[in-house]
């Protein structure tokens, strides 16, 4: 364990302190586009921070080279080769599509590249566990197909939900983290060391979005770009194949009798693992709604809309941190009790928690307005838009609008654009901008 948390540590560093001269470096390309009608912020924001997340991974995959147990890792598998070449080439192209643009079945061509070249290095499926019909080889063929196809959908998943500061990086963090869990179970507990590879690629994903998220909470100083949710994506989606179709379910040993009754009762075991779109389920969800959703209305399912589930959330009322953290919650509730369930499914307390969790998030759904307080001797601890106010900070405010404007005078109005950030929650730009407004017009001095 201490080699991957220290995997971890290494990976989060070295994104950390890169991220900022990536930035300052990508102000000087021109990597800034231009404010399109479905973004949310509101103001030109460097992309290309995939540049640092991509040296965080050369940087993990290095120290644990080094490192006396990962070691074999190398020495036994070609699996963290073929994810390097793959994510260099996926990360490759999404540098090129933050700077120039780059069409959307170009950016699929390549992606389908990137899983053909691990796929050529050994990192493919090889066997599926079926409930009852038990282990099932794949041809050469189907195990090519049926990688590309995973690699592809969870790429596209999670550059889909990469819409609000903060919310790809931190739900493939969530998500990363239960691989992690599960993936080292299987490799420490059962000792099958065919789990190793994708225990790293878990430990060094997680190492490279909280290596970022600090520089992209909102407000975003940077984002991660195309280049950034492409390769986080891959890597996520290496894991899960890596685990998935190369462990034989008879080496865990946990039944007796036929390889068919193993797998049927070792499913609960594999369902959180068999795709990577039971991890990463919301992002998944969001893709087939958008798919449908544009399709429907006779458009590619490339094109971009302001449809997407974060979109729906702030035009519901929730601000910008409010929504990434609703979505940080779904992600979890499903992650971990997916997790949960592969290691007793026959406890009832986990289904009642997972439903005592989503009765929550239910509630959080249905309460956009509604802003926490925090008890007084915490509240030094906490921003000012979670505090108690009281009647002084009232007739204070009172004070100073009937000072800004003259009686008879109708006071202007901020238009507000229903869906941008900050909108009818907690973090409100424009009322803070309105009374900022105030105080310089009723001073004269």
């Amino acid at each position: 364990m201490r080699e991957y948390l220290l995997t971890l540590c290494i990976t989060a560093a070295v994104t950390y302190l890169l991220t900022g001269p990536v930035r300052k470096f990508a102000i000087v390309a021109g990597a800034m586009p231009e404010i399109r009608a479905r973004d949310v912020h509101r103001e030109p924001t460097p992309r290309l921070g995939g540049i640092a997340m991509f040296f965080g991974l050369c940087a993990g995959l290095l120290v644990a080279d080094h490192l006396e147990n990962l070691n074999e890792v190398f020495a036994s598998s070609n699996e963290p080769r073929a994810l390097l070449s793959g994510a260099a080439l996926i990360w490759l192209i999404g540098v090129l599509d933050d700077k120039f643009e780059i069409d959307a079945l170009i950016k699929l061509g390549g992606q389908m590249i990137a899983a053909g070249v691990m796929v050529m290095q050994g990192l493919t499926i090889l066997w599926l566990p079926i409930p009852g019909v038990g282990l099932v080889a794949l041809t050469q063929w189907q195990g090519t197909l049926l990688t590309v196809a995973l690699v592809v959908i969870t790429i596209n998943a999670v550059n889909f939900v990469d819409g609000l500061d903060g919310l790809a990086a931190g739900m493939v963090c969530i998500a990363s983290a239960a691989f992690f869990l599960y993936a080292y179970r299987i490799w420490y507990s059962y000792g099958i060391e065919a789990a190793a590879p994708a225990t790293l690629f878990a430990a060094i994903l997680m190492g490279m979005c909280l290596g970022f998220l600090p520089h992209n909470m909102h407000p975003a100083r940077i984002f991660m770009g195309d280049s950034g949710s492409m390769l986080i994506g891959l890597v996520l989606a290496a894991g899960a194949i890596s685990i998935t179709g190369q462990i034989d379910p008879d080496a865990m040993n946990l039944f007796s009798g036929s390889e068919r009754n193993t797998v049927h009762q070792t499913v609960p075991v594999y369902i959180p693992l068999l795709l990577p779109l039971t991890i990463i389920a919301v992002p998944a969800a969001d893709l087939v709604l958008a798919i449908v959703r544009r399709t429907w209305r006779g458009q590619s399912p490339f094109a971009a809309d302001r449809g997407h589930l974060h979109h729906r959330l702030l035009e519901v009322g929730h601000s910008h941190s409010r929504a990434v953290l609703i979505m940080y919650f779904w992600s979890a509730v499903i992650a971990f009790g997916a997790l949960a369930y592969s290691v007793n499914s026959a406890s009832m307390w986990i289904v009642l928690g997972v439903m005592l969790f989503s009765a929550v998030g239910l509630v959080l759904l249905l309460l956009p307005r509604f802003t926490p307080r925090t008890p007084r001797w915490a509240e030094r601890f906490v921003p000012p838009r979670y505090r108690r106010r009281g009647a002084a900070d009232t007739a204070r405010d009172e004070g100073e609008e009937s000072a800004a404007y003259e009686p008879g005078e109708e006071e202007p109005r901020t238009p507000v654009v229903t869906g941008v950030s900050g909108v009818n929650g907690a973090t409100a730009v424009g009322v803070r901008e309105r009374r900022l407004d105030r105080r310089g017009a009723g001073s004269s001095h």
